[in-house]
């Protein structure tokens, strides 16, 4: 099989590296030739990087990771119908984005989640790692390891991502908890590294780590936060869960297979600040063992050999 990636460094990337490396199936990520059997597009978006005669010669399942409504315009629409006419079947991550989809096409939709790479996202020591990023010891620390800002002009805020939900959240916890800090990585953190200097909010900023530093960086959160409007998953909520790192999480993507009731909050409405205990930590850190990698490739597997089966 052919599996399509973006070259975006970006998360599709390292997940196609991650099944071409467990999967049973021969997996290219360069040539399709001949002997293609299926064309997998990882990247829905980058679709017309493929020749369009290619595409219509062989059988192809295209994930759709998640749709924003608000911003789901004609010309998107227009692009997932042109799209939707090469496309043998789709797979999403979540039920949110099955629903939103199912709208707009009659091809197959399959739900199968993300997976955890627990060779990656390991649990380390909180105060070895906040001292080891300079962290203050006797910090509250708050992450957030997502983009947050458009990129039309680096300042309006990425709404699907919640930012504005997160930094409210921050703003709450400043006067439950002393000490309050905030731990960011990614890239497109402009609103809320903004929003955090307007309030004198202290901060730390690791703009583009490698994976292993943003697994360590994990460890040395007190609290992760997901202000997520729109998800297909989020990864982080996996990624916590893997490092034991305490989370709460808006009601998207994959968060209610895998936190309990506790830490899913509605931010829509009046909240009050939450933090997870050890039994909600323990709760995540057991749910996410049915979605451990090297078990969960068998079930991309299936879903692509039921594809080549219709």
């Amino acid at each position: 099989m052919f599996c399509h990636i973006p070259r975006e460094n970006w998360f599709c990337d390292r997940y196609g590296a991650e099944y071409s490396k467990h999967s049973k199936n021969n997996v290219s990520h360069t040539e399709i030739n001949t002997d293609t059997d299926l064309i997998w597009l990882l990247a829905g978006w980058c679709w017309r990087q493929i020749d369009l005669n290619v595409l219509k010669s062989k059988k192809v399942i295209c994930t759709i990771h998640h749709e924003v409504p608000e911003k789901f315009d004609n010309k998107r629409y227009e692009n997932f119908i042109a799209r939707d006419k090469i496309v043998d079947a789709y797979h999403v991550p979540c039920k949110q984005t099955a629903n939103f989809i199912s709208k707009l096409t009659d091809k197959p939709i399959h739900i199968l989640s993300y997976w955890a790479n627990n060779d990656i996202w390991l649990q380390k020591d909180r105060n070895e790692t906040k001292n080891k990023y300079g962290l203050p010891k006797d910090s509250f620390v708050v992450g957030s390891f997502q983009r947050d800002t458009e990129g039309h002009d680096l300042i309006s805020p990425k709404l699907e991502k919640g930012p504005d939900r997160f930094c409210e959240y921050v703003e709450k916890l400043t006067k439950k908890e002393t000490n309050v800090h905030v731990l960011l990585n990614g890239w497109r953190r402009q609103y809320v590294i903004n929003r955090l200097k307007s309030k004198d909010i202290p901060f730390t900023y690791v703009e583009l780590p490698p994976i292993e530093i943003v697994s360590e960086m994990y460890s040395a959160c007190d609290l992760y936060v997901v202000g997520s409007r729109w998800e297909g998953g989020p990864q982080a909520i996996l990624e916590c869960a893997l490092t034991r790192t305490p989370i709460v999480s808006t009601n998207v993507g994959i968060a209610s297979h895998i936190l309990p009731s506790s830490c899913i909050i509605d931010m829509d409405k009046e909240y009050h600040t939450y933090i997870p205990s050890d039994k909600d930590v323990d709760f995540c850190f057991n749910s996410v063992q049915s979605f451990l990698l090297k078990d969960y490739v068998s079930l991309y597997d299936k879903l692509f050999l039921t594809i080549l089966e219709q």
